[in-house]
């Protein structure tokens, strides 16, 4: 089968397209029809840092077709619809096809086509474990609570804000620092915006809010000392990023709690996956329903080696609103 990866860690110029061996699912696999795909800031962040074995294929994110099943696979079939994010330790879905544990699978959202369907899965299950594994939060909770989110309009700001309106009492508020990615939160449904390029604490204290959960998504270790500042005593604050140091001797007055999130953790511990499973399908009915809306925001023509270089140099520049998707190399 044909796919796209990376030969020597670094520069996009790494990516190229080959011919390799199809996979061969394991007893709770499912063989999927790769048809869409999506870039996440996870694909810039291993090219650069994680040595390939041959040809690194990377990509979590997919949306296909279930082209074979392993012989303990109970909950799919063939024909089937699938989207889905993957396991870091595994192959990923720059390829034609792609074996993946049946357990971290959710059926495709009908109202999306397949390119569109890709670009939900890695962050709405990340939204979605830190509002309820993270903050522990349970549906309905939080009403008279506020949510910080920083960085709101990247991938799982996006969805995080909807998933909080749609699910529980919180206020929502995002930080944006310019006139579309503003724009975009709004539409996503936060009830207030503020500048995380500006005085975070100050423009809270000028709403009246403060913060009882963070979502530290973008430049933790920048953000801080204003988080500290802003998050109210006994206050959670969850990260998905990866700063270099993190001084948190200046948490303990408040007694804040601080937690990472890691949607690969399920996956590679094999602990509870079905739970991505449930998680995803509840968010594909959601999305048929009306209930949630479609995070995507750049869609490739056709994916190559080109075609993905350019769009893991848009990760790069740190500018991207929202999601990135591409057809799979078996549309």
């Amino acid at each position: 089968m044909k796919a796209i990866g990376y030969t020597q860690i670094g520069p996009v110029t790494a990516l190229t397209a080959q011919e390799v061996d199809r996979p061969v699912p394991r007893p709770r696999d499912v063989l999927v029809a790769v048809k869409g795909i999506s870039v996440n800031p996870v694909d810039v962040k291993l090219r650069a840092n994680r040595a390939p074995d041959g040809l690194g294929i990377l990509g979590f994110d997919a949306a296909g077709v279930v082209l074979e099943t392993g012989p303990e696979v109970t909950g799919y079939a063939v024909g089937d619809e699938v989207f889905y994010a993957g396991d870091v330790t595994r192959s990923g879905t720059n390829a034609e096809l792609h074996a993946v544990d049946e357990r971290i699978v959710g059926r495709k959202p009908a109202s999306l086509d397949f390119t569109e369907a890709a670009g939900i899965p890695l962050t709405a299950i990340t939204a979605w474990e830190m509002l309820f594994d993270s903050f522990r939060l349970s549906e309905g909770a939080g009403a008279g609570q506020t949510l910080l989110v920083i960085g709101g309009a990247g991938g799982v700001g996006s969805i995080l804000i909807q998933l909080a309106k749609r699910l529980t009492g919180l206020t929502v508020v995002a930080t944006a620092s310019r006139p579309e990615t503003q724009e975009w939160v709004c539409r996503m449904g936060a009830d207030h915006v503020i500048d995380h390029r500006g005085d975070m604490a100050a423009q809270l204290r000028d709403l009246a809010l403060v913060p009882d959960y963070v979502s530290a998504l973008t430049a933790t270790d920048q953000h801080w000392p204003a988080i500290i500042d802003l998050i109210a005593p006994r206050g959670h604050i969850a990260l998905i990023d990866d700063p270099q140091e993190l001084d948190i001797a200046p948490a303990k007055p408040k007694a804040l709690t601080l937690s990472w999130e890691f949607m690969f953790t399920r996956s590679m511990f094999g602990t509870d996956m079905e739970a991505q499973r449930d998680l995803l399908n509840r968010v594909s009915a959601m999305l048929d329903a009306g209930e949630l809306i479609s995070t995507v925001t750049e869609r490739a023509d056709a994916l190559t080696a080109d075609t993905l270089a350019a769009a893991h140099e848009r990760q790069e520049s740190g500018r991207v609103i929202g999601k990135q998707v591409l057809p799979g190399l078996s549309s």
